[in-house]
C-alpha cells in the first residue's frame, strides 16, 4: 500500500492523499477526522485496505480502483469466492453514490472467474445460487460439516509428528473425510510452526462428539497446542 501511495504521489505531486489502514488510523476519533476531510473535499486520493469498504459514504468519489482484486480467491478457503465477491461489491459501491456517475477498475489475474463475471454483469443473486449449488455438491456448510484442527508449537519436528499421529488415528467412518496434515497457510506465526487438518463430515454426523472421542485418544505432547475450530470462518 505504501508503494501505491508513492506511485500516486509521483504521478500527481500536488495531490492530497490520505491512507486509510488500521496501522495508520489507530482510533475512532482519527477515523472520523479522516472521513471529515474527505467529505469536505480536502482529499484527492484515498488509498486504503478493506476498512475503506465499511459503509462509508463519499458523495464526490467517482473512481475506484482495486489492485490484485482476486488475490484472495486462492488459499483453499471454501468461502473465498463469496468473501471476495462481498468485498469487491462493497468497495465498488463507494463510487458514484450521489448524482455523479461512478467507474470501477479491478486488476484481475482471472477475469473469467465467476466472481468477476458476477460483478461485471451485476448478477449477484445468480452468483450466490451458483455458490450454493457448489457447496451442496462438495458437501460443504450448510449442507455438510467442517472442522479445522490447528497444531502449533515452537519445535517443528514435534508439531509435524503430532499432526501425523492425529491423522493416523482419524475416525474410520465413510461419512467423514480427513484432509492433511499440511502446513497451515500461515505456517509460522508468532514464533510457532503450524500444521492443519481439515475434517469434512456429512450433516447427520455428530461431529463434535466424534472429535471429542478422537482427540481423547491423542493427547497433545508437551509444547504442542491443538486448536479445534468447528465450521471455521478463517482457513489461515
Amino acid at each position: 500500500m505504501e508503494r501505491v501511495a508513492e506511485e500516486v504521489q509521483a504521478l500527481f505531486p500536488d495531490a492530497r492523499i490520505v491512507v486509510m489502514a488500521s496501522d495508520e488510523i489507530s482510533s475512532p476519533a482519527a477515523m472520523r477526522a479522516v472521513i471529515s476531510r474527505i467529505e469536505r473535499h480536502q482529499v484527492d486520493f484515498i488509498i486504503g485496505t478493506q476498512i475503506v469498504t465499511k459503509g462509508h459514504h463519499f458523495p464526490l468519489l467517482t473512481l475506484v480502483g482495486v489492485v490484485d482484486a482476486d488475490l484472495s480467491l486462492g488459499g483453499g478457503d471454501p468461502r473465498a469466492a463469496e468473501r471476495t465477491w462481498q468485498q469487491l461489491e462493497q468497495v465498488a459501491g463507494r463510487a458514484g453514490r450521489a448524482e455523479r456517475p461512478g467507474r470501477v477498475l479491478l486488476q484481475s489475474y482471472s477475469p473469467a472467474h465467476p466472481v468477476l463475471q458476477a460483478l461485471i454483469s451485476g448478477d449477484g443473486q445468480g452468483f450466490l445460487l451458483q455458490e450454493a449449488r457448489a457447496r451442496e455438491q462438495h458437501n460443504l456448510p450448510p449442507f455438510g460439516k467442517l472442522a479445522a484442527l490447528i497444531i502449533s508449537g515452537r519445535d517443528f519436528n514435534a508439531v509435524a509428528k503430532y499432526a501425523r499421529h492425529l491423522a493416523a488415528l482419524a475416525p474410520k467412518d465413510q461419512r467423514i473425510t480427513v484432509l492433511g496434515p499440511v502446513p497451515a497457510p500461515l505456517s509460522y506465526l508468532r514464533g510457532k510452526h503450524r500444521f492443519r487438518l481439515l475434517v469434512k463430515a456429512e450433516k447427520p454426523v455428530k461431529l463434535q462428539k466424534t472429535l471429542r472421542d478422537w482427540l481423547a485418544n491423542c493427547p497433545a505432547e508437551r509444547g504442542v497446542t491443538l486448536q479445534v475450530d468447528i465450521d471455521p470462518y478463517s482457513f489461515l
